[in-house]
């Protein structure tokens, strides 16, 4: 992932104006309601892509399990945290891993805040965490609550995941609907350990930095 200057970035106004999880999930309920995905989108391919990802979300929220590394560096952290995570609801991936964000947040006891942004509304934020020059999301910004400085950034999605793209990508002979089911399965079946992992150690690395 390739971060830009962010010096010049209101975090604390993407923060006002993001979507806790829960108005995320009824605003997707909402556009899909009037035949929508976000980003203005109205086919029918990304209408079923938005319908998938909320029973995705749905799925996740119901599977969760906090993991014990996780759980023990939570227990240690003394700043609050606020995380922007950059998504919209046609994104597969986004959907896999934004529970888990959710259910970190949720366990947290107050330490750490999730909001949500959408990508195509906020190409400033975007462009400012490009992944190889690309607008590839969910990214996570890890921003210090009492400073408002980027301490991280994550996305965008597990390096296991990431490493079955870079496969799919080497390959260029194979369906793309074999990765797509492959990558699924993968998430199916780690139910969001890796990434919870992923995190305890951005969150250790925040605390050794306090």
């Amino acid at each position: 992932m390739t971060e830009m200057n962010t010096k010049t970035l209101d975090f604390n106004h993407f923060l006002k104006n993001g979507y806790t999880y829960t108005d995320y999930l009824n605003l997707l309920r909402s556009l899909l309601e009037k035949g929508y995905s976000t980003g203005g989108h109205n086919s029918e391919e990304y209408q079923n892509y938005a319908k998938l990802n909320l029973q995705r979300m749905e799925r996740g929220d119901k599977t969760f399990q906090l993991n014990p590394e996780l759980e023990q560096v939570l227990s240690t952290i003394e700043r609050p945290i606020s995380i922007l995570v950059i998504t919209e609801g046609w994104c597969g991936d986004a959907a896999q891993n934004i529970p888990v964000f959710a259910g970190v947040e949720k366990s947290s006891e107050g330490k750490i805040e999730v909001k949500l942004v959408l990508r195509d509304e906020n190409p400033e934020l975007m462009d400012a965490f490009l992944t190889n020059g690309s607008r590839s999301i969910p990214i996570a910004i890890f921003l210090d609550k009492e400073t408002m400085e980027v301490f991280a950034s994550w996305g965008p999605r597990p390096k296991p995941a990431q490493t079955l793209l870079m496969q799919y990508k080497s390959n260029p002979d194979r369906p793309k609907s074999e990765f797509y089911k492959d990558l699924h399965v993968w998430y199916s079946m780690d139910k969001g350990q890796t990434l919870q992992l992923e995190l305890a150690s951005i969150f250790q690395k925040f605390n050794l930095s306090a």
